[in-house]
């Protein structure tokens, strides 16, 4: 398993949105999602809105 950390500017990941109640935002960095969180399982488009980011087609089944 991957170390959990935190990488870019914390203000704008998914987790932080969350914290503020700010689901329409969370909807719109969330439409397409390509990656996936490896510490909390959130998904976004991008991976700058994402602490520690995985291409979702980068996990295989069982892990990574």
């Amino acid at each position: 398993m991957a170390e959990k950390k935190c990488i870019g500017d914390h203000t704008v990941h998914i987790c932080e949105l969350a914290k503020a109640e700010n689901f329409a935002k969370i909807k719109e960095l969330a439409k397409e999602p390509y990656y996936m969180c490896f510490n909390c399982g959130r998904l976004a488009d991008q991976e700058k809105n994402l602490c520690n980011p995985i291409a979702i087609d980068k996990i295989g089944v069982g892990g990574i």
